[in-house]
């Protein structure tokens, strides 16, 4: 059995986790060859690997990022890109792949599925977004990175008597500034799930200020306001039609600073939040989905992602987990309510 290996979409905390942990068992237990495709999609659609042995993966573990590489590649979008994938599949041996990723390279992971490639996903995505699982690896070390930044915003918030807000990853869901922002004791957390309205915003930040002291905004940075309140920034569109985000947090400062009077600050983490070495819950979490992984291709239990459901790993359909997004459900943001202003 030869195995192929890909990570694709953003970078996450966690991926050389799950590397290590398909081509340990993979080869160890089970006497699999292993080759890894460089840069997500692309790394199939274009015949790019490089060797994936037991020695390529030591001492990854701690390691953020991905040694295969990543790229935004949609092959769907390329004229014969699904049946140039199985054609260098074929031409390299390759008789199963493990795609890890999340919404989009699952989603292409599903339509080669389609078309007779065997498949088996694991889900990956810092904004904890993917359906039919209910963490994905990457989150946990992305709140934990957020949670101290907005910590240390505290201070310098009151030191000043400024407002700041904290602009925080989270396109379609904000996962990440609801934990992060929870976590931190933030005094206003803004989601995509649920526009804002300026007004009620601007009327916590006020309240905050008589208190002596300084309010702290997360954002996310897919969060927009209530139609017709503020002008917002859109962006470029990407290979898979998202538009490039980013902009909100300064818009708010603005706004804040220009309704209250008072100085106001925006600090956008960007990629700071995938960046960088994993938790111990990503690390365990992403080691058992590879281990999981692994054991899917062996059973031939093709056109599926592991999941975690409770404590427990699980296989669910790629079709399931990719149909819709795992949002933010409005009780779960009413809970973050009670402490805003």
């Amino acid at each position: 059995m030869r195995v192929g290996v890909l990570t694709g979409g953003g970078d996450c905390p966690g991926l050389n986790a799950v590397i290590r942990a398909v081509v340990r068992k993979g080869v160890q237990v089970f006497g699999y060859e292993f080759v890894g495709f460089r840069a997500g999609w692309r790394g199939p659609l274009e015949g790019d690997t490089i060797a994936l042995d037991v020695q390529a993966v030591r001492g990854i573990l701690p390691r953020g990022g991905t040694i295969l590489g990543s790229s935004r590649t949609n092959p769907i979008k390329v004229e014969g890109g699904i049946e140039r994938i199985k054609d260098n599949l074929a031409g390299l041996g390759v008789d199963a792949l493990i795609a890890i990723g999340g919404e989009d390279t699952l989603g292409v992971a599903r339509q080669l599925y389609e078309n007779g490639v065997n498949v088996v996903g694991v889900p990956k995505t810092i904004d904890n977004d993917l359906n039919a699982t209910d963490y994905t690896f990457g989150f946990d070390t992305a709140v934990n990175i957020a949670m101290e930044a907005i910590d240390r915003l505290h201070t310098t918030a009151e030191s000043h008597h400024r407002a700041l807000i904290c602009e925080v990853m989270g396109r379609h869901a904000g996962w990440i500034a609801l934990h992060a922002g929870m976590a931190a004791g933030a005094n206003v957390i803004l989601i995509p799930e649920r526009p804002f309205d300026i007004d009620k915003v601007v009327e916590y930040v006020e309240s905050r200020f008589k208190t002596r002291y300084a309010p702290i905004i997360v954002v996310a940075e897919g969060a927009h306001p209530r139609e017709g309140q503020m002008d917002v920034r859109t962006g470029e569109l990407d290979a898979f039609g998202h538009v490039r985000l980013g902009g909100i947090g300064q818009r708010l400062a603005d706004e804040i600073e220009k309704r209250t009077g008072k100085e106001a600050r925006a600090t956008v983490l960007g990629h700071i939040q995938r960046g960088g070495t994993p938790s111990a819950f990503d690390r365990v979490l992403a080691t058992r989905f590879g281990l999981q992984a692994i054991d899917a291709v062996r059973d031939g239990d093709f056109g599926k992602m592991v999941s975690l459901q409770g404590t427990d790993i699980v296989r669910v359909d790629l079709e399931a987990a990719t149909a819709e997004l795992k949002t933010v459900p409005m009780e779960r943001y009413a809970e973050a309510e009670v402490f805003f202003g």
